[in-house]
């Protein structure tokens, strides 16, 4: 029999579509890798009986990126990261191992069914899938065709048995897009940003931001919120001034009347207007009118429409808004929420959706009528050829979603509702009247029929006071006139459903990428989000963009990005060669970064205005090695340590707290020790902040601290400190940390396990021995004698952290997920122990006993 194997792009995804082909009658089983699931079932594929698996990924399988030396900042010329430095795609996440488990379900199998998200970001994972799997595939006979695409646009039974029934074939040219975009964005973001990181954050101290990014869609984003603050910088408010009139009606009844010149801007000829009114007596009416109009439904929904709702209505951020939006998706509740058209097809069956909300509590009455009395075929909206608007698929209960996915959902569905309903109908009055000289006007709503505004009650046309009957020629009399002065007010910073609509414009990124490129802006310090969710740009977006503008215009003006847009657009449809666009692009950003790099003094004065210099920032925390004078810590990201008369500065690790280290030196360089840590409950270690920034030892990685430094008789070192291989990862050191008594704590150097031990412990050191079963340093512990936990009122112990059954008891591990089922085997791991020479020597073959199990390796079994 042969095997047909089935691929999403998420495990919820794929356990759906299994349920629905399968009819439920699966088995289903881990994967490998321990995220992704396999489901199994039988059934016919091209008329023959077949074995189908339908597994998933996790997203993209790979990433691009630089080879080898040039992902160093500090050897590389970021000029050259435009045509010299090579790529190559990598594993997006190592840990899932995702290219061996879709090579172990993949081996063998005749057929592949590809059900990835129906864009361009889904045909480009299609072609990362078939890389890792045609090479086990068996061989296809006779020129078969293996490689099938499905489509689809929802969840439902329906949608993907039609998929099914109707499969195509993977989109090259849409997939080669992709691949233009992600290149252009690595090379031209890379080389930008690594240069003015180092140029600004090498002068700057307060800058408060760890990375200076750019982005060829990121920095269009922040020129936007930076014009709109200029705007307001440079406005200057005008005083003007109105006529108001107020007339009766009868005794209990006065209307306010608009004024038709609406302001004036000289207030003598405003007090000319006035005194020329308030002494009249009536109003003469001299025309009325009364019209009915429509106000209209709104088109289907798509991304964009979906995204600015969500921000401005329901306050979620875009990327929040869009993750939510997928989470419905997966689970079935609504189509894919990644499109750009706003018209349903022809075909498409709009009652089935309709019917599955005739029962729901809060709009049941209103579908059912609409079914009852015939739905109306929703507005012609814009086409953009990828999947119908965002649609409900099936009912859904606040108490079923919860919070702001129902919130989400509710729109979505009201949305759709109103699609398919009657235009709201309303009759317009308006009264024209002539005080004296001077003609002002009354206007008022009358709901003939609320049509869509009844499941959009937002939407409503207020409520307003019923006009007075009358006709021409008719008198009212005047109750007052009074002249009003007011002043013209500065525009708002941008909300981020302006900032959408600006982006959509404009071309800068896609229905999909807009909220990444908004999360980038506020993520990097550039922009903050304030109430109403409201883009107010911090000083450093607003140096930048003034800079780019200064220096060369186009880099933050958003026409240069959406030529590059179109031209991605192109190669999608096949109409444009992938190389020659991609080489045609790279080249004008390369002459761009020379100019920028030959003119960066224009962006650097700016800076200097709104930034103090590193030798004037921070406190003084240790002593330089080299000229024993103190270097101040700066404590804004990035957080580093700055020698003002050596005039260097060594970065630090980030997201924690640094202090002196009892003013210990290295015994290398003669530098103070510094101590990081993560807080009371997690992770320190001390570090020589030139061996962080300049390791002394070839296994040792720039920004380690003294937990991986391989020194043999260093007293701070791995090699002193270090106990056995970490109980979670493959490669990390579980090393006690000196600092941490009476609370004492072994942590790894590599992952977040933290392991709290021998609590009250007066004292806590390292043995040169080793364990005879899993060959891991032995720990002498000395206790208080009123607080030993030692049997017999003994206050001293040596043995293993692993082994001993006393100190089991005595061990609690904080901060580890449960281990990779993978990485399990039977139930031990090994352990990684120290020679006498103190230096890190775990064997492969290093064993625990079998009859004992540490209290650490007990969390993951």
């Amino acid at each position: 029999m042969k095997t047909v194997l089935m691929v999403a792009e998420k495990p919820s995804l794929a356990q759906s579509i299994a349920k629905i082909l399968s009819r439920g009658s699966m088995s289903s089983r881990k994967g490998l890798n321990g995220t992704c699931s396999v489901h199994e079932y039988s059934g016919t594929f091209s008329g023959q009986p077949v074995r189908f698996k339908m597994t998933s990924v996790c997203g993209h399988v790979m990433t691009l990126d630089f080879l080898g030396r040039y992902n160093k900042w500090d050897k590389v010329d970021p000029a050259e990261l435009f045509s010299q430095a090579p790529t190559e795609k990598k594993e997006a996440n190592p840990k899932l191992n995702m290219v061996k488990f879709l090579q172990v379900e993949g081996k063998g199998c005749d057929y592949i069914v590809l059900w990835l998200d129906c864009d361009k970001e889904g045909e480009n994972i299609c072609f990362e899938v078939l890389d890792a799997v045609l090479p086990v595939m068996s061989q296809a006979h006779g020129g078969e065709k293996t490689v099938f695409r499905a489509r689809f646009s929802s969840i439902t039974d329906t949608d993907i048995c039609n998929a099914m029934a109707r499969l195509g074939e993977p989109d090259h040219n849409e997939a080669l897009s992709v691949d233009a975009r992600q290149e252009l964005d690595l090379r031209i973001g890379c080389a930008f940003t690594r240069f003015q990181t180092k140029y600004f954050q090498g002068k700057y101290g307060n800058l408060d931001s760890s990375l200076i990014s750019f982005g060829p869609c990121q920095t269009p984003t922040l020129g936007f919120c930076v014009e709109r603050h200029d705007r307001i910088q440079s406005f200057k408010p005008e005083t003007y001034w109105v006529l108001q009139a107020k007339v009766i009606t009868d005794k209990d009844r006065s209307l306010l009347l608009d004024w038709d010149r609406v302001r004036v801007f000289d207030r003598e000829i405003a007090q000319m207007f006035l005194n020329m009114t308030k002494l009249e007596k009536e109003a003469q009416v001299e025309a009325t009118s009364r019209k009915e109009k429509a106000k209209q439904r709104p088109l289907a929904l798509n991304t964009v429409e979906m995204l600015r709702v969500a921000s401005s209505s329901l306050g979620m951020g875009p990327q929040h808004a869009m993750q939510t939006a997928e989470r419905l998706y997966t689970q079935g509740y609504i189509s894919y929420p990644r499109t750009e058209t706003t018209h349903y097809p022809e075909n498409f069956d709009l009652k089935g959706p309709l019917r599955q909300q005739a029962n729901h509590p809060y709009w049941a009455d209103t579908v059912k009528r609409l079914l009852a009395e015939g739905i109306n075929r929703p507005r012609k909206g814009h086409d953009a050829g990828d999947h119908p608007p965002i649609t409900p698929m099936r009912s859904a209960t606040e108490a079923e979603l919860g919070g702001e996915a129902w919130r989400l959902y509710e729109y979505i569905t009201r949305h759709f509702i109103a699609t398919v309903s009657h235009d709201c109908r309303y009759l317009q009055s308006s009264v024209s009247f002539r005080i004296g000289p001077e003609r002002f006007t009354c206007t008022g709503k009358t709901v003939i029929s609320p049509g869509f505004t009844e499941i959009m009650p937002w939407q409503s046309i207020p409520l307003e006071e019923s006009l007075p009957t009358c006709q021409r020629g008719d008198s009212l009399a005047v109750g007052e006139v009074k002249m009003l002065e007011k002043q013209t007010s500065p525009p708002d910073y941008l909300t981020e459903a302006e900032l959408i609509t600006l982006m959509e414009k404009h071309g800068i990124g896609t229905d999909a990428s807009i909220p990444v490129h908004i999360n980038n802006i506020c993520q990097r310090n550039y922009v903050v989000v304030e109430s109403g969710r409201r883009l107010r740009p911090t000083n450093l977006g607003i140096v930048l963009v003034h800079g780019y503008y200064k220096i060369d215009a186009e880099l933050v003006l958003p026409t240069i990005r959406s030529a590059v847009e179109k031209q991605l657009n192109l190669i999608a449809q096949g109409r444009a060669d992938y190389r020659q666009v991609l080489g045609h692009t790279l080249d004008v950003f390369k002459r761009k970064f020379h100019y920028f790099v030959d003119s960066i003094a224009g962006m650097d004065e700016l800076m200097e205005v709104s930034f103090s210099p590193l030798a004037a920032t921070g406190k003084p925390l240790s002593r330089c090695g080299k000229c024993h004078r103190f270097m101040k810590y700066i404590q804004a990201k990035p957080s580093r340590l700055h020698c003002a008369h050596c005039d260097e500065t060594y970065s630090l690790p980030q997201n924690g707290t640094i202090k002196l280290y009892k003013e210990l030196r290295c015994p290398l360089d003669d530098f103070e020790l510094a101590l990081w840590s993560s807080g009371s409950r997690g992770k320190s270690y001390p570090l020589c902040p030139y061996c962080s920034n300049h390791p002394p030892f070839r296994d040792m990685k720039k920004g380690t601290g003294c937990n991986e430094c391989t020194h043999p008789t260093c007293q701070h070192s791995l090699s002193m400190l270090g106990i056995g291989q970490c109980v979670e990862c493959e490669s990390g050191v579980l090393v006690l940390d000196p600092t941490s008594g009476p609370k004492w704590r072994v942590a790894c150097n590599r992952c977040n396990v933290v392991a709290h031990c021998f609590e009250n412990a007066h004292r806590v050191r390292v043995s040169a021995d080793t364990c005879s079963a899993c060959e891991a340093a032995l720990l002498d512990v000395d206790f208080n004698k009123a607080k030993s936990p030692l049997p017999g009122d003994s206050t001293q112990h040596t043995g293993c952290v692993f082994c001993d059954p006393i100190f089991q008891e005595l061990v609690e591990l904080k901060h580890a997920a449960s281990c990779h089922p993978m990485h399990r085997g039977p139930g031990r791991r090994q352990g990684r122990g120290r020679g006498r020479g103190r230096r890190p020597a775990g064997k492969p073959g290093a064993r625990r006993p079998k009859d004992k199990m540490s209290a650490l390796a007990a969390y993951f079994v």
